[in-house]
């Protein structure tokens, strides 16, 4: 219960930075379609800096053993989820922006501020392990879907900032290098901004929106309950059937970790990336502030779930 409240508590608190966002455009101050800018702000400087940021820890076989399972529970629910919401699709006729919220989690923006804020710093790593997963996804199969590509570039994936920012965090971490602590601390405090400038851009391009249209839209409702609902219960099940929590003492807050990145939101990243290669970002906003009014309740519902079951 105790986790559940904080979870509230820290939904909330981003919420409110959504609100700051609709407010600074309705005042006049900027235009929604200024979010375009600060969207790539956060894909390709913040985020870098928080997977660099989270891989400054230092190696012990415990550590190591943790990383491990992180990345096998982020693998496996990640390949399965997949397959299980393009079948969805199909069933529902969902379309690539209505796809893309469903199975892409806000774990990007929230699992960090979350993980921090309920179990410590310490355990953020562990939620980076799921969100470096994802970003592959991301910048794979979501880029492809989203921009209407009929084929994989693969330099391009491969020579994404964030993809190298894996590689860079997991080469440091593996070979046991920590850098600088005055540039160490410079890339926490660039990533400390991912939530609040996630949550700003989601404000500034619902401020553009007809809101009666799209509160009207049950749509949107439709996949805002696939997304908390269904996906989460779905996890849950997966993670229940692989027994991976059994396999250190530390695993339960490591799957703990996991599963509260499955259960976040859809993702603001697939509306910058509407943004970037002119999607539908309005609609993809939509979803994504439907589902975080949706996760205050949701999610904690959820972690009451996951500690009763697992």
């Amino acid at each position: 219960m105790h986790i559940s409240i904080l979870l509230m508590e820290q939904i909330v608190e981003l919420f409110i930075m959504i609100l700051m966002g609709f407010i600074i455009v309705k005042a006049g101050i900027v235009k929604d379609e200024d979010s375009k800018v600060l969207s790539k702000v956060v894909l390709y400087l913040i985020i870098p800096c928080v997977i660099i940021n989270a891989f400054q820890v230092d190696y012990t076989s415990k550590t190591v053993k943790g990383l491990l399972i992180a990345l096998t529970a982020s693998v496996i629910l990640q390949v399965v989820l997949l397959v299980i919401i393009s079948i969805m699709g199909r069933l529902f006729h969902l379309n690539e922006v209505e796809i893309a919220s469903v199975y892409y989690s806000n774990s990007g923006n929230l699992i960090v501020p979350i993980v921090t804020f309920i179990l410590g710093q310490e355990w953020v790593l562990y939620g980076c392990v799921f969100m470096s997963v994802q970003l592959i996804f991301l910048w794979t199969h979501c880029k492809k879907i989203i921009s209407c590509e009929s084929s994989y570039d693969w330099k391009k994936i491969v020579l994404n900032i964030n993809m190298i920012s894996i590689a860079i965090g997991v080469i440091l971490f593996f070979t046991r290098i920590r850098l600088p602590l005055i540039v160490n601390n410079t890339i926490a405090s660039v990533g400390n901004m991912i939530g609040p400038a996630s949550m700003i851009v989601t404000g500034m391009l619902f401020a553009g929106m007809d809101l009666k249209k799209i509160f009207a839209d049950r749509r949107v409702y439709f996949v805002s309950f696939l997304r908390m609902i269904v996906v989460p219960l779905i996890a849950l099940l997966l993670i229940k059937i692989s027994h991976l929590e059994c396999v250190s003492a530390d695993a339960p807050k490591i799957m703990l970790i996991v599963f509260l990145a499955v259960i976040t939101p859809s993702a603001s990243t697939v509306t910058q990336m509407c943004q970037v290669y002119d999607n539908d970002s309005r609609y993809a906003s939509a979803i994504n502030v439907v589902t975080t009014i949706c996760a205050i309740v949701t999610m904690p519902v959820m972690v009451l779930l996951f500690e009763n079951v697992i």
